[in-house]
């Protein structure tokens, strides 16, 4: 079995609502949107999401990975054989290309592109053995130790920095969904944190898991500042409180504050993961499938953070389809000790869904396991040629249009 085609597609991706947190506020995504066609006719589908202030992808440079990328190599090769499929991706470089001006680059550039490619590419494979993705993950060598599957997750909820008003309906409809962690933005301009958490803890009740999140928001000889009048409220972890550029200053505000941390801006790859853990720098990773660079990659991060004692959450980008929600799922579902869990938000955040089934979370947060082969979704490819705005064909021949 041999790829036959691959297609990329630009899609704009509208929110229902502005999402917003210290480091950006989101309208939209420009989506990367890859489709993996094999000669027996199987079709696979992937999904990125660039963020230049995480691992420093715009659109501009994805575009520039594509169109530079030999991925004729990749037709190659026999991948019958998901694990083998793995394998010569495993083996698969990127075109070396620059990020745009001014931006600084990291081993984790590229990411999103990689986690397009793979999923597609991973899904067509399984589709055509008539497997899930979830069983070939249980497979992938040395990864046992962190597989348990399981027949339903169950999501956190999240609350974005707003006006209070909008904080007490967030917070009320966190409560009367049921869910039993919530995660709530802060360190952004014009917000009083700890009147927003005064605010959500009286409405979502002292039972509820709450953790933060300051995304870059801070500098790290103020964490300890900002935190006292936080802690009373009873976080469970606070997210990247500083910029990338100064995580190592959280080895000394770790060993000083009471709340574990966890990294996510500056976890996107295994050498991020390696320097974290050299340092001291956190006690959970927050491991997202676009940033970290697909499925495999994030559950190798998953098997290393259990191997030296780092705690994982399974994150999202903010307005991702049913193709990185159902990835997310099939991870979710298959890969044990997620602290805490993110994603599936679909139907409630993107005005446009790509899929035909509806994957966006029940009450309490509850997500089903998905079984049919492949990723086990059905992507909807009228719409996304509808909703294109640039289209290229990765093989057999460079075509833009």
């Amino acid at each position: 079995m041999r790829i036959e085609q691959l297609t990329a597609w630009q899609v704009p991706i509208a929110l229902k609502k502005p999402v917003r947190h210290a480091s950006h506020e989101r309208h939209e995504n420009e989506t990367l949107i890859i489709r993996c066609q094999l000669d027996d006719g199987s079709v696979g589908w992937g999904e990125g999401l660039p963020r230049v202030y995480v691992t420093g992808e715009s659109t501009a440079s994805v575009w520039r990975h594509l169109q530079s990328t030999d991925f004729s190599v990749l037709a190659g090769y026999d991948i019958s054989d998901p694990l083998h499929a793995i394998k010569v991706l495993d083996e698969f470089r990127l075109a070396d290309v620059l990020p745009d001006p001014g931006i600084a680059v990291r081993e984790c550039f590229g990411n999103s592109v990689r986690c397009a490619l793979d999923t597609a590419i991973l899904d067509a494979c399984c589709r055509s053995s008539g497997c899930t993705v979830s069983e070939v993950l249980a497979r992938v060598p040395g990864c046992s130790g962190v597989i348990q599957p399981r027949d339903e997750v169950f999501y956190s909820g999240a609350i974005t920095s707003m006006t209070a008003r909008k904080q007490r309906i967030s917070a009320w409809k966190m409560r009367l969904f049921g869910f039993h962690q919530v995660k709530v933005k802060v360190g952004a301009g014009g917000i009083d944190d700890a009147e927003c958490l005064h605010r959500v803890r009286r409405i979502v009740g002292p039972g509820v898991d709450l953790r933060l999140d300051a995304n870059e928001a801070w500098r790290c000889e103020d964490v300890l500042t900002r935190m006292d009048d936080l802690i009373m409220y009873g976080p469970t972890c606070l997210e990247q409180p500083v910029r990338h550029a100064d995580v190592a200053g959280l080895a000394e505000v770790r060993s000083r504050l009471a709340v574990p941390i966890m990294l996510d801006e500056s976890l996107c790859c295994a050498e991020d993961a390696e320097r974290a853990v050299k340092g001291g720098w956190c006690d959970y990773f927050n491991i997202r499938l676009s940033k970290c660079g697909g499925l495999i990659r994030s559950l190798r991060l998953a098997v290393f953070a259990k191997e030296h004692g780092i705690g994982i959450q399974l994150g999202c980008q903010v307005g991702e389809t049913g193709i990185l929600s159902a990835a997310g799922r099939h991870f979710a579902c298959t890969v044990n000790g997620i602290r805490y869990l993110e994603g599936s938000y679909d139907r409630f955040l993107v005005r446009e869904t790509l899929i035909r089934e509806n994957l966006t979370i029940r009450r309490r947060g509850r997500g089903r396991r998905l079984k049919k082969p492949g990723l086990g979704i059905t992507v909807n490819e009228k719409r996304v040629r509808r909703l294109a705005v640039r289209t290229l064909q990765l093989f057999p021949a460079n075509k833009s249009g």
